[in-house]
């Protein structure tokens, strides 16, 4: 959910009581210049000072809650943001972005109250009506979504986004789907090169023109949630004379059934068993080598997604899951001699291999930012070898099962997860297009990360450079 850019103020918006000194708005420049040229902590210094001398000014408030969110730091920028809705609260830019920070982390009655709360401002805006029907979406609540989606499309289904470049823009279309499972692209995509739109494919009309374009980007990358979507994106790209990036009927054969059934019939590749059955059909099946993973299609980061022991976890389980149909998968076990579990993560971006993270966890459902990376010196060794030589690490067998699956996929961007077992085998949980390249936090414990993730991110800057 992008960020919105300051709006003029109402003219009932309270002003603050600090008259500016004659060098702030050139400091204010400063520190906008600063963190566009990438110079990140001399731009917060600058942000900081500017606020020491006007606490609370609002220019200031804004761009450094964007600089926060930019680099990843999303607890910082969510702070601002709430100091900047309590002085200002007609701003209704603060209020849509605080929206996004309080969804991004989870908080969704947080985020409904922001979103309502900057319609009540001004009714006219589509940012908080996609918000809205995110929200609801998440919540079961499909008429609603619908309902908010349509309020926030006048005519083609796109969102223009803004451009901060300085010179002539790089018009991007951008595909993407309102029941999520798009690329994270926040990490991707500059504001001071590309014009970006983005065109929510599931309200498309045929009937209008295409929003001007040098180039596609097809960022849905859910198979298995969006596959309707994908559809329409490829008649989207069809339509188009421009390059796309990543074919939407390539990403389509991604679902995770299929996956297992196609790459688990490539050398050095084992996949787990994978069944697609209707909520009924989970009573009657013949599951019996427990134990057994179940999961929503759909869903990421582990949301949605149970190990079960016993048939009658089993069929607790199915009942409290959502969705008409659900994953019954085989469970392969990830551990190693001391017991841990591992999940290697290497990003295929334009057939290049790059390794991005190791995470190592004492539970079976492993995720970087739930595993042991931190409270572990050992763990986080290991992961450094992984990312500066990983085919020492991985060894031959394994290299050589990426080189299958990277050919099989097809794609332009994707993300492989997997581990190891004691002969070499990749044993492949996920392989598609949603992986997201997420830089490291700022604290120093993570430097020896910050080289591998900037290579993968200049190699998906350098795509849409086509």
């Amino acid at each position: 959910m992008p960020f919105a850019h300051p709006r003029p103020l109402p003219v009932s918006m309270p002003v603050s009581g600090h008259e500016p000194e004659a060098d702030t708005q050139a400091l204010l420049a400063e520190a906008r210049r600063l963190g566009e040229n990438g110079h990140t902590e001399e731009a917060f210094a600058a942000y900081i000072a500017l606020l020491s001398r006007l606490p609370n000014d609002l220019s200031a408030l804004h761009g450094l809650g964007r600089l926060a969110y930019r680099t990843g730091r999303l607890s910082a920028a969510k702070s601002i943001y709430e100091q900047l809705g309590a002085h200002w609260p007609l701003d209704v830019t603060g209020r849509v972005n605080l929206g996004c920070l309080l969804y991004e982390g989870g908080d969704l009655d947080g985020a409904e109250a922001q979103f309502e709360a900057a319609l009540a401002l001004d009714g006219a805006l589509s940012d908080p009506h996609r918000g809205l029907a995110r929200i609801a979406q998440d919540r079961g609540d499909d008429e609603k979504a619908q309902t908010h989606w349509c309020k926030s499309f006048p005519g083609q289904a796109a969102a223009t986004q803004p451009f901060r470049g300085k010179t002539e823009p790089a018009p991007l279309l951008m595909l993407v789907s309102t029941k999520g499972g798009n690329i994270p692209t926040q990490h991707i995509l500059d504001d001071r090169i590309h014009a970006t739109t983005a065109l929510y494919v599931d309200y498309y009309r045929p009937d209008l023109p295409l929003p001007p374009h040098g180039l596609i980007l097809n960022a849905i990358g859910d198979a298995d949630r969006c596959g309707t979507a994908l559809a329409i994106a490829a008649a989207i790209v069809a339509r188009s004379d421009k390059p796309a990036i990543n074919p939407p009927a390539r990403v389509r054969e991604t679902g995770r059934a299929a996956n297992a059934e196609r790459l688990g019939q490539l050398p050095g590749v084992r996949t787990p068993k994978t069944q697609v059955l209707r909520r009924d059909q989970i009573a009657t099946s013949s599951a019996q080598d427990f134990p057994l993973l179940l999961r929503a299609p759909g869903f990421h980061t582990g949301q949605h997604f149970v190990r079960v022991e016993t048939r009658r976890e089993l069929d607790e389980a199915a009942a409290a899951l959502p969705g008409e149909e659900l994953l019954l998968i085989e469970y392969l076990d990830a551990r190693g001699a001391d017991g841990l579990a591992r999940k290697y993560r290497v990003m295929i971006i334009d057939g290049v291999f790059y390794p991005l993270h190791l995470a190592v966890s004492a539970d079976w459902k492993v995720h970087y930012f739930s595993a042991d990376m931190l409270a572990s010196q050992a763990c986080r060794a290991e992961e450094q070898c992984f990312l500066e030589d990983m085919p020492a690490v991985l060894g031959d067998r394994a290299m050589a099962a990426l080189a299958q699956i990277a050919q099989s996929l097809g794609l332009d961007y994707a993300g492989v997860d997997f581990a190891l077992d004691a002969d070499g085998t990749l044993l492949l949980f996920e392989a598609n297009a949603t992986m997201l390249i997420n830089p490291p936090g700022p604290e120093p414990v993570w430097d020896y990360r910050r080289a591998a993730a900037a290579r993968a991110l200049a190699a998906a800057q350098k795509l849409l450079e086509a």
